[in-house]
């Protein structure tokens, strides 16, 4: 796994050992970076379920002012730690060590308030925490999303994500060999 692009471009990230993480691969990474590409110079980027890191890294490494990684699996974390430490990286994140939820419901408090980009990358398996984090961007937690942000998805291809969650509005598809890109904007007061 490598930094695609930017002042890191081709570094080397690692990866958690086993199977309970799943890193975005690069051929992944890069179609997500090429459409956000507009949005990315100087963003505030929300790295949930974050794992070794590598798609908040490749927000830094592309211009993004600054990422909150959110993990709260421990061999994911020592990894994650490993991996901005070796790019010598210091105010520009934050790590959040713990669920996703627990950071929308109330860890989100000493962030900054809003952030551009918001990505989720849960274990393909676990449904309930595609339901619970974007019910909670789209509800209670919605404030954290900036004006005209964006919140992307990964999921399994053949996993059916729901077209709106509250607030947020599915406004594009991107599918790649088994995996899919589901991004959400805010639904405007006037309707989508």
């Amino acid at each position: 796994m490598r930094v695609i692009a930017g002042r890191f471009g081709s570094r080397r990230l690692a990866a958690p050992a086993g199977e309970d993480t799943r890193p975005t691969s690069d051929r992944l990474r890069e179609t997500l970076f090429n459409v956000l590409a507009p949005s990315i110079e100087g963003s505030a980027f929300l790295d949930l379920y974050a794992g070794s890191g590598a798609v908040g890294i490749e927000a830094l490494s592309r211009g993004a002012s600054r990422v909150v990684f959110v993990e709260r699996v421990p061999a994911a974390l020592m990894v994650l730690r490993a991996n901005v430490a070796s790019l010598g990286l210091s105010g520009e994140f934050r790590i959040y060590a713990g669920a996703a939820s627990a950071f929308l419901r109330r860890g989100h408090a000493s962030a900054p308030p809003a952030f551009n980009l918001i990505f989720l990358d849960p274990p393909y398996d676990a449904a309930q925490e595609y339901e619970a984090t974007l019910g909670l961007l789209g509800g209670g937690a919605a404030g954290l999303l900036a004006a005209g942000g964006m919140v992307i998805a990964e999921h399994r291809r053949k996993a059916t994500l729901d077209a709106s969650y509250g607030s947020l509005m599915r406004v594009r598809l991107l599918e790649q060999g088994d995996a899919a890109l589901s991004f959400y904007g805010k639904e405007s007061a006037g309707g989508a």
